[in-house]
């Protein structure tokens, strides 16, 4: 039934979300059903938002003037002066401050009836019980450690019930949106239903490293030179005292790399050396372009209207977009990997030689699942033992001898499970060993 609109008794701000809420349309969900109670329950909806900077602070303001008044926002940053170009809620006078605080403020101020809940904080310092209090998480980062970090945690808190079939309740849809210059993508991931963020890690850009050689014998590059002085020259020389780190925005420090980049760069005919540049590469900045942040946030607000109201069909599922030369869109759904070590609900098996070295064992896992400083441990005869961590200095120390020692002499059998923590993780995932002995790899081959 389509409920008439009565604008008399309708706040102008708010007409178009009712002709929307209160009429079905064309792409509208089968289980929509038009009512004037939707407004009222969209103000009422958790959200969580991830990243205050130039995608977050856009992200904040487009749901906050749709309707949506209890947002929590988390940026562990303070605002600097090179955020101030498309991070629009910020001013010069707020730099060093915290970036949710000051975008919440900004927002609660021009938008009274919006409550935004600011955390100056790391994503990983809360634990499910903070994240299940949200109906609908919307990510604006920049770092894909993050994002995988928060995928594992939102897949650790699905429930499943005695027939090891999913609980649809348990699931906190997550949005994800990213930029990077005039290309950007959002993608609608229902964790158990969809991919999600590991499943499809080859989507994101690799991360740029330079090789030591390289950057100290044969720099072919700017970046090269801008490396050699922040890794090589600045440790040894040390030029603002012991233990003092480089700070990008630090004007002082990168005046000092820009001199002996410069030098160097002199030295080998290379060019392009300046203050902006080398700033560029000291801080891993990437091309960040208002419109593009504008652009995305406005793709993902709309699907967290969608989920908010189920009154049109969502996104299936991911989207790219282009406007380099013209604007460019494709919206496709990423495959779901059956055997992805996050959301495949699986424990992940390993084949090795009795005879392979530890060591040969954490360079797999590295390599095949882009883990990060893995933490292993296992039960041994009853007992919980811990074969690797480096994360004190202490433990590092005491597992280090490990790496030298076969499988075998570590106690691991055939079948033995092993954790493996990260953290790019919110959980441990599980890995089963399958050993062979050395004379059924040796046939083998």
């Amino acid at each position: 039934m389509v409920v008439p609109i009565d604008d008399s008794t309708t706040k102008k701000q708010w007409i178009h979300l009712r002709r929307i809420l209160e009429r079905a349309g064309p792409f509208k969900d089968p289980n929509f059903e038009p009512s004037t109670e939707l407004l009222s329950a969209i103000e009422s909806v958790k959200i969580l938002i991830i990243g205050a900077g130039g995608l977050g602070c856009e992200l904040l303001k487009d749901l906050a003037l749709m309707g949506f008044c209890q947002i929590d926002i988390i940026d562990m940053d303070t605002i600097d002066l090179a955020n101030l170009n498309r991070q629009f809620l910020f001013t010069k006078a707020d730099i060093g401050k915290s970036k949710a605080e000051v975008a919440a403020k900004f927002i609660m101020n021009r938008i009274p009836n919006c409550n935004v809940t600011p955390h100056m904080n790391k994503i990983q310092d809360f634990d499910a019980s903070f994240y299940s209090e949200f109906r609908i998480i919307v990510c604006g980062l920049d770092s894909v450690v993050a994002r995988r970090w928060i995928n594992s945690m939102l897949v650790s808190m699905l429930q499943y019930d005695e027939d090891n079939q999913l609980i649809p309740s348990s699931i906190i849809p997550m949005i994800d949106g990213g930029t990077e210059g005039f290309k950007g993508n959002a993608r609608v991931i229902m964790h158990g239903f969809t991919s999600c963020i590991e499943c499809t890690l080859d989507l994101f850009p690799p991360q740029v490293n330079f090789p030591q050689c390289t950057i100290a014998n044969n720099p072919r590059l700017p970046e090269h030179c801008v490396e050699w002085v922040t890794s090589i020259l600045w440790p040894k020389e040390k030029p603002f005292g012991q233990d003092i780190k480089i700070d990008g925005d630090n004007v002082e420090h990168i005046q000092w790399i820009v001199e002996h980049a410069t030098k160097r760069a002199n030295d080998h005919n290379i060019t392009g050396i300046n203050f902006r540049f080398t700033q560029g590469v000291v801080k891993r900045i990437i091309p960040a372009v208002a419109s593009t942040n504008a652009v995305i946030a406005s793709i993902c607000a709309t699907e967290v209207f969608k989920l908010a109201s189920s009154s049109v069909m969502l996104m299936n599922n991911y989207t790219m977009f282009n406007d380099i030369e013209g604007i460019y869109m494709l919206t496709y759904p990423p495959e779901k990997k059956e055997d992805c070590p996050i959301c495949s609900n699986v424990p992940i098996r390993i084949q090795m030689s009795e005879t392979s070295k530890f060591q040969e064992f954490i360079d797999l896992l590295i390599e095949k699942y882009h883990l990060i400083a893995p933490l292993i441990y296992t039960e041994i005869n009853g007992n919980s033992k811990t074969l690797y961590m480096t994360s004190t200095e202490q433990m590092s120390e005491a597992t280090k001898p490990h790496l030298k020692m076969t499988l075998q002499e570590l106690g691991l059998t055939n079948g033995a499970e092993l954790l493996v923590g990260d953290p790019a993780r919110a959980s441990s995932m599980r890995v089963i060993l399958t050993l062979t002995s050395s004379m059924e790899t040796s046939t083998a081959k």
